[in-house]
């Protein structure tokens, strides 16, 4: 059996960009606050720019792909349908040098296939979970796992993992919950928590774990790292991400943008998951999360998740050219 460095759980999916026409759309609020919307007028015919289609992505997907452009020996436990979607998602994979051994074709079912309404350096996805048939495939030891997104009907396969995670205490465990994971509640997860070795999401999605909205910071890192992860990572958009292993709390800023950003699809996946593959690679902790914000930025300059995806010579010279604001730094 082939050893891993990398293997990523989580659905896969393409992406369709619609680039929408801004003189026919508004937003309303502020940015990154509750209340702020994509506002599109209910009944008229809406004129778009352009849509591109985008395979193999998904918080899972990407990971893999960062960490197959990375070096790492990277795979991908998925499912598809045995659809022209599904075929090229697999052919994406393969090009980007992910292993697709652990992809499942389901016969009869068609592919996840999501819509971004793409506006500004924003967007909004409309998503949508095909029920698979999930069993856990025997991929031996690798060195990590990250699990991601999952559709609604998947809490039975979580056990699955939980399980499997307790008879190999050598394997180490990534999570970045996704939408239905942060809906099944810490309680229900809780195996999934406790055998946690770094756990990503951001600000609001920890509130919304916890059940909690009026937390700061360095309190919201506390009572997530209760749950049983040993180093929790909180994101907090352009305003940069917070970590903390139960002795130190550490904050790295935002890596300066090259140029104004794209859109923004996949950042949170490209820092998450580079972040992982630099701790595969034996980064220490603050260096690894100056290599995710590097390709966090990266990202955001292409349409897509993965496109902009940097590999490790890159990240290197970006780190090495750093202005001198930029540096992760100790919080207590």
């Amino acid at each position: 059996m082939k050893e891993y460095d990398f293997i990523a759980i989580g659905d896969i999916v393409t992406d369709a960009f619609i680039n929408l026409d801004e003189k026919f759309e508004k937003v309303e609020g502020v940015t990154g606050h509750p209340g702020y919307n994509l506002c599109i007028p209910f009944g008229d015919k809406i004129p778009y720019e352009s849509v591109e289609i985008v395979r193999a992505v998904g918080n899972s997907a990407n990971a893999a792909v960062s960490a197959a452009r990375l070096g790492l020996k990277s795979a991908l436990s998925s499912n598809i349908g045995d659809d022209t979607n599904g075929k090229e998602c697999l052919e994406t994979l393969e090009k980007e040098h992910v292993a697709t051994e652990f992809v499942k074709v389901n016969q009869g079912k068609i592919t996840n296939y999501h819509y971004v309404l793409w506006y500004g350096d924003d967007r909004t996805i409309l998503v949508k979970h095909q029920n698979y048939d999930h069993l856990l495939p025997n991929f031996g030891s690798p060195k990590w796992l990250y699990l991601s997104s999952l559709g609604e009907h998947t809490l039975e396969y979580h056990k699955e993992i939980a399980e499997y995670l307790k008879q190999h205490p050598e394997v180490s465990l990534a999570f970045q919950p996704g939408t239905y994971q942060m809906m099944f509640g810490k309680e229900a997860l809780k195996d999934i928590y406790n055998q946690t070795k770094i756990l990503f999401c951001n600000i609001e999605e920890a509130g919304r774990i916890l059940g909690i909205t009026t937390l700061g910071t360095e309190e919201l890192l506390k009572r997530m790292f209760e749950l049983g992860p040993k180093i929790i990572v909180l994101t907090d958009g352009a305003k940069g991400a917070y970590a903390y292993d139960g002795k130190e709390m550490w904050f790295v800023p935002p890596y300066p943008d090259i140029a104004p950003p794209v859109e923004r699809t996949g950042a949170g996946d490209a820092f998450a998951s580079t972040t992982v593959s630099a701790l595969a690679m034996g980064k220490d902790l603050p260096t690894a999360l100056s290599w995710g914000a590097i390709n966090s930025m990266s990202v955001v300059q292409e349409v897509g998740a993965q496109k902009g995806l940097l590999g490790k010579e890159k990240i290197e010279n970006y780190l090495a050219s750093a202005p001198a604001e930029f540096k992760a730094r100790k919080l207590n």
